[in-house]
């Protein structure tokens, strides 16, 4: 009943053309929040690779934190914990997330900074 009249319209050729419709707001609807979205996801993973220098702490995909050792290729080492001889070969799409060793020490210096101003303003006088 729907097909017939109704929601398509009326006839062979208004059905038709009302279902290329719908088949275009379909694909319109998957690219914009499917296939868009992923691709924006990738560029970011892309970007975060081409980034990576020795010395800089990355998280795998395993959930396991340590320093980049040595980056050859499509092949990374990675030192686990404070024990020099826990060394890793993994590929390279293993890491899920890089913190830069420059950026790790600008978070630490910008934490100190408000604590010691607080202490100043008499914050923590007892």
């Amino acid at each position: 009943m729907l097909l017939s009249g109704g929601l398509f319209g009326s006839g062979s050729t208004g059905g038709s053309t009302g279902i290329i419709i719908w088949v275009v707001i379909l694909v319109v609807f998957m690219f914009v929040f499917m296939i868009r979205p992923q691709r924006r996801e990738q560029q970011k993973k892309q970007d975060m690779m081409k980034s990576m220098s020795v010395g800089d702490t990355v998280l795998t995909t395993s959930g396991f934190y340590g320093t980049l050792i040595d980056i050859s290729g499509d092949t990374v080492i990675v030192e686990f914990g404070n024990n020099k001889n826990c060394r890793i070969p993994m590929q390279l799409a293993a890491i899920a997330q890089v913190e830069h060793a420059e950026d790790a020490v600008a978070a630490a210096q910008e934490e100190e900074a408000p604590a010691e101003d607080s202490a100043k303003k008499g914050f923590f006088k007892k």
